[in-house]
């Protein structure tokens, strides 16, 4: 995909003011028509779990060491045996392609060009093997179809596009209450309305840049990675019904894709100590823990709040990973120092390419990286390997906190 010069120099200048992440969602909010951005910015039922994953890194302070040299520091990390720029990169965000034009592949560019992992989803609008080219490090998450057969070839068709690392989300049983959508007026399938059609016309940078920029290229979205072969259009009936038959998933299709999938293979939505090792049993390379950024079952623990009881119960055998509510480097360096071996960001960079495009990510990464940089000159250590819970203490405390290990697998 190529970015005309002038396109590329107006998302440049959309750039200009943003300071921190938080400052694209604000941009966002004006940018997106208001059932978009809903969409993004919402959870379910009362939005306690989203709550909870913001407030969570409040109850962590640090306990920084002093008179340290740390002007060789890197943020460089290692997982699954390769080596990234940082320790994050971009967590799987379905419907990409309605909030920012090419918003996948645009992703994959971003955390291409920063040094980092990112993840296509498995709800997305662009084929996965059309990200998989500009991304070949890019790893696919799947909601796994209900049937063994439909299982077999979805996977197979990941490993044909030349993915390497598979990533199953596993906390999707039924769909959940998602009645914020429906007060912002988005709908799965989309439903024409005069609603939806002045949303349009009052956003229209978002309705000529990425709406009808679509469809006169691409034709109306269709869901294209939840099987084999091309799922429902956006707009279909059928939708709803794809993606609402898992509730009898277990264990067993877990074990059974480890046999068929021969590269790395991770769990995501891992919320139990008890059920990371059962999938570090199921030969699970590494999990997710995650709530699912608060948009599945309210009132679900902050991934932040269990992440030290999972990395002590398995983090010397798998990756244990973390996603929810990340905004800041501190942010990620308290994951760190609680047993993270990497951290996973989803709507700031999803906002940030909304909002601009592909400078858009780039800058996003930028700031996390630079943010990282330095906190990690004012915490005292040199190395993301060295961020241990040594360095962290109860907010409220003066004790260090040693519930579980830190490190790179």
């Amino acid at each position: 995909m190529t970015i005309s010069s002038s396109h590329s120099d107006r998302s440049s200048r959309l750039c200009r003011d943003v300071l921190c992440l938080d400052d694209f969602e604000r941009k966002a909010r004006r940018h997106l028509p208001k059932p978009l951005f809903g969409y993004i910015a919402g959870a379910t039922e009362t939005n306690a779990s989203l709550r909870h994953n913001a407030e969570a890194f409040q109850a962590y302070a640090f306990r920084p060491r002093v008179l340290r040299d740390v002007s060789g520091r890197s943020t460089e990390t290692s997982l699954f045996g390769k080596t990234h720029a940082v320790p994050f990169g971009i967590a799987p965000m379905g419907i990409s392609a309605l909030m920012a034009y090419r918003g996948d592949i645009v992703l994959a560019q971003g955390a291409d060009q920063s040094g980092m992992p990112m993840i296509i989803s498995g709800s997305s609008l662009i084929p996965l093997e059309e990200i998989a080219a500009v991304s070949p490090q890019a790893w696919f998450q799947a909601y796994l179809p209900g049937e063994p057969d439909r299982i077999d070839a979805l996977i197979d068709r990941v490993a044909s596009a030349g993915i390497r690392t598979l990533l199953l989300t596993v906390d999707t049983a039924t769909l959940p209450n998602r009645e914020n959508n429906v007060r912002a007026g988005f709908s799965t399938p989309l439903r024409p309305s005069l609603r939806l059609a002045w949303q349009g016309i009052s956003h229209p940078r978002w309705t000529t840049g990425t709406f009808l920029r679509t469809i006169a290229r691409h034709g109306i979205p269709h869901f294209e990675n939840s099987y084999a072969t091309r799922g429902a259009p956006i707009i279909s009936s059928n939708v709803t019904r794809d993606f609402g038959r898992r509730d009898h998933l277990n264990w067993e299709h877990l074990e059974r894709i480890r046999k068929r999938w021969s590269g790395k293979l991770v769990v995501k939505g891992i919320m139990h100590p008890d059920d990371a090792a059962r999938a570090a049993d199921s030969g699970a390379d590494g999990v997710i823990v995650s709530n699912h950024g608060g948009r599945q079952l309210d009132g679900t623990a902050s991934p932040l709040q269990v992440l030290p009881e999972i990395a002590a119960r398995v983090g010397d055998s798998i990756a244990v990973m973390v996603d929810g509510g990340f905004r800041r480097g501190t942010d990620i360096m308290k994951a760190l120092a609680l047993g993270a071996c990497f951290v996973f960001v989803g709507r700031p960079f999803l906002y940030a390419a909304a909002v601009a495009g592909l400078p858009g990510v780039l800058k996003a990464a930028d700031i996390l990286k630079r943010e990282l940089h330095s906190n990690m000159a004012l915490l005292g250590v040199t190395k993301v390997s060295e961020i241990s819970a040594d360095y962290m203490t109860r907010a409220g405390s003066h004790r260090a906190i040693n519930d579980g290990p830190s490190g790179n697998p």
